[in-house]
């Protein structure tokens, strides 16, 4: 019982003095400065009408037919190919 206290107490106080360093180093400065800059950033991107985002849906599931299609028919191919020299 009183190991564990004295193991979490040394924990505390590691994360303690892990938090100083971070927090004297600037750490949490620079991550708020990154995400105030993300947001700006992101406030000036368009999105997708509903009719844009429903093409491109259609475009990527089409475009992933034909090359899982095409991947297919290829390893068919060589398979047989192989099959038939050995």
């Amino acid at each position: 019982m009183n190991s564990t206290l004295l193991i979490e107490s040394l924990g505390a106080v590691v994360v303690g003095v892990l938090v100083a360093l971070a927090i004297r180093a600037g750490y949490f400065l620079r991550i708020s400065a990154y995400w105030a800059e993300m947001m700006e950033e992101m406030r000036k991107c368009t999105w997708p009408t509903w009719d844009e985002l429903i093409g491109s849906t259609v475009l990527v599931v089409v475009s992933g037919g034909i090359v899982g299609g095409f991947t297919v028919g290829v390893d068919y191919i060589c398979s047989n190919i192989i099959k038939a020299i050995i």
